[in-house]
């Protein structure tokens, strides 16, 4: 197992991919995996910095403050990186309990049953709610 260089400052020692980008998965503090998103140093500062996550959202082209327009925030209480610096682990409170724009708790709640996908977590809020 290798450590990260701590010679150097902590943004430098990650591995960013080409983009700049580095993959973020955020985990409730049970354990549940809520979502996976990308985060470049900006949003990772900016995280540090406030202790709320802010990813880079790709489809939007701009920063992405979870929470900004379903006031679902996630408030972090760690930061961990794996072995090659080059994945992110949050550990976060899921402000509200739904992370995911769907209404439900997690992202992953498509399970792969036979042939197909079958979603097997519950709606909490209809999305049309959170997003107006």
């Amino acid at each position: 197992m290798a450590d990260l260089d701590n010679a150097l400052p902590w943004l430098e020692a990650l591995k960013w991919d080409a983009d700049g980008m580095i993959p973020a998965i955020a985990q409730d503090q049970e354990g549940r995996i809520v979502m996976f998103a990308f985060m470049n140093r900006e949003s990772l500062q900016e995280t540090v910095n406030c202790g709320n996550a802010v990813y880079w959202s790709r489809s939007r082209r701009r920063l992405w403050r979870k929470g900004e327009e379903s006031g679902f925030f996630q408030k972090v209480k760690s930061i961990r990186t794996d072995c090659d610096g080059d994945v992110l682990l949050l550990s976060v409170e899921q402000v509200g309990g739904i992370a995911c724009h769907t209404g439900r708790e997690s992202c992953f709640f498509n399970e792969l049953s036979g042939d197909r996908w079958i979603a097997v977590d519950p709606v909490l809020k209809d999305p049309k709610e959170i997003y107006k």
